[in-house]
């Protein structure tokens, strides 16, 4: 499952960055495409804003196949304050112009990448391509809510994949 997570990343990511890339997050020090997946950052009270932060929610196995099928739900949780020269003032259009990436993003053909094995990337070792692809479904909003000065959505996505032997 690990693959098909680090895969949807790396492809929403890359593909975020090349729609916008005047949208970036600094994380310790270090500038990266405004995209950020929860589950390896650090545990902080900090909530950034202008930034796309991925949370994987849900996971299905349908195991009637030879291969079987991977079903997980990915909510992607981004929220803005507006810009300090409009005083906040045009944060739902911010918000709308977020929207509007997140779509074109996960709608651009193709709908589906070769899954990889990012294990080694850390130690330089490029990623390695597997057997199968990820592919995914249409993205679906969620309601604006206010927290303070800020507005924020979460939309979800379901990926899919199939499990390939020796793959946790």
């Amino acid at each position: 499952m690990e693959n098909t997570r680090d895969t949807f990343y790396v492809t929403l990511r890359n593909r975020l960055a090349t729609l916008n890339p005047g949208r970036t997050v600094v994380v310790r020090g270090i500038v990266r495409p405004g995209v950020l997946v929860d589950e390896n950052e650090l545990t902080t009270t900090f909530q950034p804003v202008d930034t796309f932060c991925l949370h994987w929610t849900g996971m299905r196995v349908d195991t009637g196949s030879a291969l079987p099928l991977v079903t997980m739900e990915c909510a992607i949780r981004y929220a803005t304050a507006g810009s300090a020269g409009n005083g906040g003032m045009d944060r739902g259009r911010l918000l709308a112009a977020m929207d509007g990436e997140l779509t074109a993003a996960i709608g651009e053909q193709p709908r589906h990448a070769v899954k990889c094995n990012y294990a080694g990337v850390s130690v330089g070792v490029a990623a390695v391509p597997m057997a199968t692809n990820i592919f995914w479904g249409y993205v679906a909003f969620g309601a604006v809510t206010t927290a303070g000065e800020r507005i924020e959505r979460v939309a979800t996505v379901e990926v899919f994949s199939y499990q390939e032997a020796g793959e946790l």
